[in-house]
């Protein structure tokens, strides 16, 4: 790669849902915009099986293929899509320097970030191994693939008490698994968990492994951390609620952002607290982190680079 210093209008920092739909809407505003896609390109889709709640497949789609359908549009339209990371940035002027897999430096008008988010996992062989045979860590994406069936759930914060209660209106039994002998949620959610007949809460209980047919899972292995009984739990599903961490640290100093690391953008926008920077999709939403959401949000900040852009060639004056 090239140690030259490169200006472009628009650069998209992530490859998933929302920066390939930002780098759709810049390239036909002719933007020409130019994407590093990260160490993962396309994003968490690529590790998720079936797709079944994105619109515009009735048939359902596997996740690689949803996001080559989105990197082919996004470079129809010209978005120079490039594998690589970005290593460090500069916000502190303009135009704005970003390096990238550490030597190459970039200045760019605007910068839109869609770095998304990383699902905490419990660091099980098991749990990778049956990630998506089974194992997920969204209830809300893949609640649906197990109607009728027993599954598990583990974590004891607002996530997991919500994803629980929701996934308890399609599966017939819910395991919640919490670590502690309390919850961490809030009282309201604590209650709703409490008062639906099909959530059975175990208190004390850590995942020791998942157990599987090879193919699928068909059950948890557990310890109670009190009194070191060890059990099974038959499930064919098993969700993790652990939380998540923004892919911000890079950012960290430089973009406002809450306790968690997610990037805080203005209300109804994707402006951040420095002017030409956008953030859109996983990366500064922490309460849908669905893949129509993070799209949305990719076309409202190219929507939001190009009308910035467009205000500093055509300045109104008071």
């Amino acid at each position: 790669m090239s140690q030259e210093n490169e200006h472009v209008q628009c650069l998209i920092i992530g490859s998933g849902p929302a920066g390939y739909t930002a780098a759709i809407y810049a390239a036909r505003a002719d933007l020409k915009p130019i994407m590093y896609t990260g160490m993962q390109a396309g994003g968490q889709l690529t590790q998720t099986t079936d797709v079944e709640n994105f619109p515009g497949y009735p048939q359902g789609i596997m996740g690689p293929e949803m996001m080559e359908d989105f990197r082919k549009q996004a470079e129809r339209f010209g978005t120079d899509i490039r594998f690589g990371y970005v290593s460090s940035v500069d916000f502190s002027s303009t135009p704005h320097k970003v390096v990238v897999d550490e030597i190459k430096t970039i200045t760019a008008d605007t910068v839109i970030i869609a770095t998304g988010a990383t699902a905490k996992w419990l660091g099980l062989p098991s749990e990778q191994q049956y990630n998506g045979f089974g194992v997920s860590a969204c209830a809300v994406c893949d609640g649906f693939f197990f109607k009728g069936q027993d599954v598990a759930i583990v974590g004891a914060g607002d996530t997991a008490a919500e994803e629980a209660t929701y996934l308890a209106k399609l599966c017939k039994t819910v395991h919640l698994l919490v670590r502690r002998d309390e919850f961490r949620a809030s009282k309201a959610m604590v209650s709703r968990v409490l008062a639906t007949p099909n959530i059975i809460v175990h208190y004390n209980t850590e995942t020791q492994e998942i157990l599987g047919n090879g193919k699928n899972v068909t059950a948890v292995k557990v310890i109670n951390n009190k009194t070191g009984v060890e059990s099974d739990i038959a499930v064919e599903g098993f969700f993790v609620a652990i939380g998540h961490k923004p892919n911000t640290d890079i950012f960290k100093g430089q973009l406002d952002m809450d306790e968690t690391g997610y990037l805080t953008t203005k209300p109804g926008s994707t402006l951040t607290n420095i002017e030409g920077v956008f953030a859109c999709g996983d990366v500064q939403d922490m309460y849908y982190r669905q893949a129509v959401t993070a799209a949305g949000s990719g076309c409202m900040a190219a929507l939001d680079a190009e009308r910035y852009l467009a205000a500093k060639e055509h300045p109104v004056e008071a």
